[in-house]
Order: C-alpha cells, then structure tokens, then sequence
C-alpha cells in the first residue's frame, strides 16, 4: 500500500512510519524538515507546513496514497481542511484523536453536571458537552510541547468534522496517555526520579490510588494505528487504544518493580496527603476505557509487553531528564512528613 502521514516524524509518528515500512509499505511523510533525523530509511518525504496542505495538492496527488494518516489534527477547522484537501486524492483518511472526548474526562476535570459515568469506557459511551475544556493558560502550556496544537483544540470537533462522509470515510482512533522513549510529557519521571533518589515511599491520594486511567506504551499504540490504516475492516469506524487498565496504586508498583525499587507505595486521605501531590480533579470519576473493539475486530495484540514497556520507558527517562522541572515537584520534607505518621499494613507494602 502507499501511505501517506501528516505529521509522521515525532513521538509516535516515527513509530508508525517504521512499523509500515517494515511490513513492506511504500510511505511517504509529510512534515516540516525539523526532524529529518527521526524518521526511518526508506520513508519519502513532502516538505511543508500544514497552513501549506492545499498548496501541496499536487504533490498528494502524484504520491495517490491509498490512505492518509493525520497525526496531528488539533481542531474541527483543520479536520475540515484536510477533508477538502484529501477528497478525491485518496481513499481513506485516519484521524488520531483522544479519550479526553468522553464525557468521563469532563466529569474528572470537574466540568460536566450529573451521574458518574459507567465503566469501563467504550466507544459508545457519552461523549463531553463541555467544549473546548482547556483554559488559555493551560492550551498555552499545551502548545509549549506540542506545537502542532491551535487555539481552537478540540478533538470533538475534528471527529465531527470527518464524520459520515462517502467520499472519504475516516478511522477515528482515540489514544490514551501515551508514555515511551521520546515521550515529550516524561510522564514516568516523577516516578523515576524518586524511585532512583532511594525515597522510602511513593505518595498516593486514595482518590487516584483507586483510578485507573488509560494508558498505552508508544510502540504498541503505533502498532494499533498502521494495523488499523491497512485493514479494510477499520474503514469508518472508531477505536479506543488502551492497554489493559491497571489502578493508579498497581501501575506505580509496576513501575517500581521495572525500576528495581523495593519501597513501599501509600494510598492516602486527601487531608493526610502533601499538598503538592493533592489532585484537582473529581476522582469518584474512574477512567478506565476499554480497548476491546480494535482487538476483537482487528485481531489486534500488544507487540511489546508491559514489563518490557517500562523497562525501556525507564531507560530512556534515566538518560534524557527534562530540564526546567519546578523544585515543589519534589518536596521530600513533606512528604517525610507524611510518611512519618502513616503506619502501613502488610496489605499496602510493596510485594
């Protein structure tokens, strides 16, 4: 097949580029020339920025992918470009949304009314009515690290864009929070960190000791996404990506036990725990999202198995610490403090 990926040389696009040419895929990549480095022998390239898609329409057209993969649509406007674009060049389109679309995550931030959603998530679950959640300090902060991200993000608003459309059906893929080398959030660092700085303990609020959030190791979650570009079967439908869920108490002992630590993990009230690691979200809402459709359906597995997800996470975490990181991220004395006055039972000790 001829792929063609928007946006197919950072965290996870290298990945996808890689697994798609190793099967045997003719891929070409269009991004803007920063990270040529990153991407795999044998991928082509198209030069550009995404204000540019239209201008380029030439170039898709010579290319003729026999579908196109958009990992970085950040809001319905741009979805809605793409579409103009890519109808009639291709097709078939794959979009990379996000879980933040459900109404659960909305319920989390503290931004949707009514019942606790029921879970596990699946694909049919309510979706927010809370639009545009991310306050401007927060979308700045975003757009910081991911530079692809508009001030109009919204990831609703890109499904809806390529939704039901016969002359380009779209694949929808909503991701989890997705960790690995290269992960540009470093969400395994304040793990790690404490872990390799000999702490006693990790401090968990028991709200969050008791979620269980989705998650998925880059590799994997790119292994998903070009199962899911080269299957006919995933033509106009949507996918959750999610590793089997695991509670925020069992993840960080996983993580300890990747990383050779053998303190103890505490779940805490929200009075005891340290202010610094108080969570401002409503955690009567769990998170757990199922990613059984694209498993059933696409004959989907996980190439690389968790302990070994980590172990290389940790790895790479260990040898490129993010700079910048705030010194109240760390704040040993009070958690010393906490540690102090919790008593753990054998049920709460590291196994």
């Amino acid at each position: 097949m001829k792929i063609l990926l928007i946006g197919g040389s950072g965290f996870i696009g290298r990945f996808i580029v890689r697994d798609l040419i190793a099967a045997g895929h003719d891929v070409a990549v269009y991004h803007r020339g920063r990270s040529t480095g990153q991407l795999p022998k044998g991928a082509h390239e198209i030069i550009g920025e995404r204000s540019q898609l239209g201008w380029k329409r030439m170039d898709f057209m010579r290319v003729r992918p026999d579908v196109v993969i958009d990992c970085i649509l950040s809001s319905g406007v741009q979805a809605k470009g793409v579409m103009d674009v890519f109808r009639g060049v291709t097709p078939r389109l794959v979009v990379l949304s996000s879980q933040d679309v459900y109404r659960a995550y909305g319920i989390l931030l503290g931004l949707e009314a009514g019942a606790l959603q029921p879970v596990p998530i699946t694909e049919d679950s309510d979706l927010r009515s809370h639009l545009r959640p991310f306050g401007a300090d927060h979308l700045k902060t975003m757009q910081g690290t991911f530079n692809w991200i508009d001030d109009e993000y919204e990831k609703i608003e890109v499904e809806r864009a390529v939704a039901d459309d016969p002359e380009l059906p779209a694949t929808v893929l909503r991701l989890p929070m997705v960790y690995g080398p290269g992960d540009p959030l470093h969400r395994l660092y304040p793990f790690v960190k404490r872990m390799d700085d000999n702490r006693p303990a990790i401090l968990v609020e028991e709200g969050l000791a008791r979620c269980t959030l989705p998650r998925g190791y880059v590799e994997n979650v790119a292994a998903a996404i070009a199962l899911a570009a080269t299957s006919e079967r995933a033509k106009g439908r949507t996918y959750n990506v999610a590793e089997p869920p695991f509670s925020e108490m069992e993840w960080t002992r996983q993580i300890g036990d990747a990383a050779g630590w053998n303190g103890e993990v505490i779940a805490l009230s929200r009075e005891e725990t340290p202010e610094h690691l108080r969570q401002p979200y409503n955690l009567a809402q769990d998170w757990t999202v199922s990613g059984d459709r694209i498993r059933s359906e696409l004959g989907f597995t996980d190439p690389v198995a968790i302990p070994e997800a980590l172990r290389r996470t940790i790895e790479w975490e260990r040898a490129n610490p993010p700079s910048g990181v705030a010194p109240t991220t760390f704040d040993y004395p009070a958690e010393d403090k906490a540690i102090q006055r919790f008593k753990p039972t054998s049920a709460d000790r590291h196994p």
